[in-house]
């Protein structure tokens, strides 16, 4: 179980890691367009739920890495944790 745990933060480093990349890739004028779709508003705040929290706070890229893949263990945590729990229980 811990290993799948480490598993679901490393997914939220990597995701977090593509925002990233995508933001400083991409040109200034070019990413606030894309910014305001709607598509990609719910993209960001789904993939990296810390994203709010930037839109009115600046916050350093490493912090951000470290709590999206923190937010991404404690949701791994909970869904193994009631995976594991259902397969302990016969279903009536």
């Amino acid at each position: 179980m811990k290993s799948r745990i480490a598993m679901w933060a490393a997914m939220g480093f990597l995701i977090a890691g593509c925002w990233g990349i995508y933001a400083s890739v991409t040109p200034p004028e070019t990413m606030l367009v894309q910014l305001r779709e709607p598509l990609v508003q719910a993209a960001m705040h789904l993939t990296c739920p810390i994203s709010y929290l930037g839109r009115h706070y600046p916050i350093q890229l490493w912090s951000v890495l470290l709590i999206n893949a923190a937010t991404y263990a404690l949701v791994g945590l909970v869904l193994e944790t009631f995976r594991h729990r259902s397969k302990l229980r016969p279903v009536a």
